[in-house]
């Protein structure tokens, strides 16, 4: 996988509908298609390193804490395959967390910005709902948004290189789950309508949280001034 996860198959390899239906909607909904996302991708000069700590500083409040997403849905989880994907999810985001803690010292301090008590309301709001998405007890919706959040952290994962990159610091290689590992996830949990609806249900609850994310910066950029 590279920048996001892709939705093919290996060769001889049909996922499930649910998979295709899940990595699809990773793809079309998560904050890759976001246009602020690329604006601070592609953004140079003065102002770029002020945008860039904003947004690293902002993605730690959502994800930087521990227990994370994964680790409140392995907590849930029970044993089987399901479980063992978790716990290798959590390995992995563990170092994503890690990178990200440390970027966020790295940037320097969060931008001075208009409307503050908003933002930090908005991002308790935010982190509400993925703990409520992983301590879901509908079968299926926990892992859903965990591999929302595995899916849709490689976009984001462009953007804390670019971060790494301005501040100095080495970029880490990412050891995220690959898409195979994925499918044969939802293919044993999604084995019943109702647990596919559950896993969709987790899925775009995450996406339209990191969503939102950018909103809320593409907001905060506009309060400061043209980006």
């Amino acid at each position: 996988m590279g920048a996001a996860m892709a939705i093919g198959s290996s060769p001889g390899q049909q996922p499930a509908s649910a998979a295709i239906a899940q990595l699809g909607r990773i793809a079309a909904e998560g904050c890759a298609r976001h246009p602020y996302l690329n604006v601070l991708l592609e953004t140079s000069g003065r102002l770029a390193g002020r945008d860039l700590a904003d947004a690293i500083h902002l993605l730690c409040h959502l994800h930087g804490r521990h227990p994370g997403l994964i680790e409140l849905a392995l907590q849930r989880s029970s044993k089987g395959d399901v479980r063992s994907w978790l716990e290798r999810a959590s390995e992995s985001f563990e170092r994503e967390r890690l990178y990200l803690v440390r970027l966020t010292s790295a940037v320097g301090p969060i931008p001075s910005t208009p409307g503050a008590l908003e933002t930090e309301s908005s991002l308790s709001a935010a982190r509400h709902a993925l703990e409520t998405l992983a301590m879901s007890e509908r079968g299926g919706c926990a892992l859903g948004a965990a591999i929302a959040l595995v899916g849709d952290w490689w976009p984001i994962r462009r953007l804390l290189d670019r971060a790494a990159s301005r501040a100095g610091i080495e970029c880490p290689a990412p050891s995220l789950p690959d898409e195979a590992s994925v499918i044969g996830a939802i293919d044993i949990i999604a084995d019943t309508p109702a647990s596919a609806r559950a896993l969709a249900f987790g899925g775009q609850q995450t996406l339209l949280q990191h969503r939102a994310i950018f909103d809320l910066l593409e907001a905060r950029a506009e309060a400061r001034g043209k980006y």
